[in-house]
C-alpha cells in the first residue's frame, strides 16, 4: 500500500482544519453590511438635516453618524476617510463665517459685535459691501446655515468611511457595469501608485541617495510610471480574457424603452430633489421624486439585459440592511413632517435673536438613526 506523505490530513476536505478555512472564506460576507444599506441611510440623515437649521438638531445628526462610524467602523484604509470629511465639514463653517463677517449680510441685526473698516465699491455694485458692522444676528444666521451644509458634509462622509467603495461599485446594475469597473480601476490604483511612490523614496534613502527636490522626484517617477503602465497592461489583457465589454443583443424597442425611463427617471430624481430642498416645492417634491426613482430603476433593470456577467460572492441585502435603511428612512420622513407641521421649532429665527430650543420629538425621531450601531455587524469582531 502506498505511503501518505507527512501532513496528508491538513489537505483533507473532511478534517475540521479545512472546515474552518472554508467557512472564512466567506466570513467576511457575513459579517460585513451591505454597501448600499449604509449609503441609502447616510442619505436619509443628509436628507434630514436639510429640513432644518435648529443647531441643536443638527448637532444631535453629526452626533448620531459619528457614533455609528465609531463603532461599525472597519479597519480599512478607506475607512479613516471620516475625519477628512470632518476637516471638510468644519472649513465649510469657518468659511460661512468668514463670508458673513467680511462680505455682510442681508440679515437686519441691531446687536453690533464689532464694525470693520468699511471699502467703498462702485455703483453697478450696490448691494455688496466689504466690511462694515458685524452684528450676532448675521452671524448667527451664517451659522445655522453652515451647520446645515457641514452636517451634510460629515453624512455623507460617514457613508465613505462605513461602506467599500469597491463593494458598492461592484454592487450597482448590469447597467452600470462598465462606469463602475472603470472607477473600481482608478479607485484600486491611485492608493498602489501613493504606496510605490512611498517605497522608492524609503528605499532611495536607505541607499544614501536623494529622495526630494527635482532630481529626486524625476527618479523616482520614472520606476513609479513603469510600474503603472505595466499593471495597465496586465490589468487590460486580465479583462479582455474575462470577456470585458461583451454584450447581449437586444430588440431596439428595448432599447428605446430602457433611454426614455433612464432619462426621464433621472429627470424626475433632479426635480424630486429641488422641490425638497425649497420650500415652494415641498408638496410635489417627494411624489416626483419617487416617480423618478422608480422610472431610473426599471430602465437601468432593462438596460441591465445587454450586459453578461455573473458576480463573485454578491453581498447578501439582509434584514439587517433592510433595519439599517428603514432607521434613515424614519429619521428624514419623521423630521419633514415635523417641519411642516412646527417650522418655528426646526428654524428658529435669528429677528429677534433668540436661544434656540430642543424639540423633543423631532429629537427622539433622529434618535432612530443609532439603530445600526447595534443592528449591523461588527467587522471588528472575529469570525
Amino acid at each position: 500500500m502506498r505511503a501518505r506523505p507527512w501532513g496528508w490530513w491538513r489537505e483533507s476536505p473532511s478534517s475540521p482544519s479545512s472546515a474552518r478555512q472554508r467557512s472564512g472564506r466567506y466570513a467576511d460576507v457575513g459579517r460585513t453590511l451591505h454597501p448600499g444599506a449604509w449609503w441609502l441611510w447616510a442619505l436619509a440623515l443628509g436628507t434630514a438635516a436639510t429640513r432644518t437649521t435648529n443647531p441643536l438638531l443638527l448637532t444631535l445628526l453629526i452626533t448620531v453618524s459619528a457614533y455609528v462610524v465609531a463603532t461599525r467602523r472597519p479597519d480599512t484604509p478607506w475607512s479613516r476617510s471620516y475625519s477628512a470629511f470632518v476637516k471638510l465639514a468644519l472649513a465649510v463653517l469657518l468659511i460661512r463665517l468668514l463670508f458673513a463677517t467680511f462680505l455682510g449680510s442681508p440679515i437686519p441685526g441691531t446687536h453690533t459685535l464689532l464694525t470693520l473698516p468699511e471699502v467703498g465699491l462702485p455703483a453697478w455694485a450696490q448691494g455688496i459691501r466689504l466690511g462694515g458692522e458685524v452684528t450676532a444676528e448675521a452671524l448667527a444666521f451664517a451659522l445655522y446655515d453652515g451647520l446645515k451644509l457641514a452636517t451634510l458634509l460629515i453624512c455623507v462622509g460617514a457613508a465613505n468611511a462605513l461602506a467599500s467603495p469597491s463593494r458598492l461599485l461592484k454592487s450597482l446594475p448590469g447597467a452600470l457595469y462598465e462606469m463602475g469597473v472603470a472607477v473600481v480601476v482608478a479607485l484600486t490604483f491611485a492608493p498602489s501608485l501613493i504606496a510605490d511612490v512611498r517605497r522608492l523614496r524609503a528605499a532611495r534613502r536607505l541607499r544614501g541617495r536623494p529622495d526630494k527636490g527635482v532630481r529626486g522626484l524625476l527618479q523616482v517617477g520614472l520606476p513609479v510610471l513603469e510600474g503603472a503602465l505595466e499593471r495597465s497592461v496586465s490589468l487590460a489583457a486580465a479583462m479582455d480574457a474575462r470577456g470585458y465589454g461583451r454584450t447581449a443583443q437586444v430588440p431596439a424597442a428595448v432599447r428605446r424603452t430602457t433611454a426614455a425611463l433612464t432619462l426621464g427617471g433621472l429627470l424626475g430624481v433632479c426635480a424630486g430633489t429641488y422641490g425638497l430642498l425649497t420650500a415652494e416645492g415641498a408638496t410635489y417634491g417627494i411624489p416626483v421624486l419617487l416617480t423618478g426613482l422608480a422610472a431610473a430603476l426599471a430602465g437601468l433593470r432593462l438596460g441591465g439585459r445587454r450586459s453578461l456577467r455573473t458576480r463573485y460572492r454578491p453581498d447578501r441585502w439582509d434584514v439587517r440592511a433592510w433595519l439599517v435603511v428603514a432607521s434613515g428612512v424614519a429619521v428624514a420622513a419623521l423630521l419633514a413632517l415635523a417641519a411642516a407641521r412646527d417650522p418655528a421649532a426646526l428654524h428658529p429665527g435669528v429677528v429677534p435673536l433668540v436661544a434656540p430650543a430642543l424639540p423633543l420629538w423631532p429629537a427622539a425621531a433622529v434618535l432612530l438613526g443609532l439603530l445600526p450601531a447595534f443592528v449591523a455587524p461588527d467587522p471588528k469582531e472575529p469570525s
